[in-house]
């Protein structure tokens, strides 16, 4: 009888620690999304910046359209960026918000 309550604590503990991964594991997937998604924005107002001083002319350039659409094309070019492997802005910052984590 003695053994029984033994094995279940046991069993409880295996089950706690291992939710214990599980959790981990979803927090630092978090993590690094957090930090891709932070690089991604930032190369995205980089670019912006980069291609206010491109000039399009021509009769199917220019227009508030254009500029709406090459916000939306510097948006899915700094998220690619970012994917690929972006500048090292996302490891410095996936640093970071560990070491907040681990301070609390």
């Amino acid at each position: 009888m003695a053994e029984l309550p033994a094995a279940v604590a046991a069993t409880q503990l295996s089950a706690q620690a291992s939710a214990g991964k599980t959790a981990h594991a979803r927090d630092a997937k978090g993590v690094d999304k957090a930090a891709q998604e932070f690089e991604a924005v930032f190369l995205s107002q980089m670019m912006e910046h980069m291609f206010k001083g491109v000039r399009t002319d021509g009769p199917f350039g220019g227009g508030k359209a254009e500029d709406i659409f090459r916000t939306f094309m510097t948006q899915e070019y700094g998220k690619v960026m970012a994917a690929s492997g972006g500048v090292g802005i996302a490891d410095a910052v996936k640093r970071e918000m560990l070491r907040a984590q681990e301070g609390k």
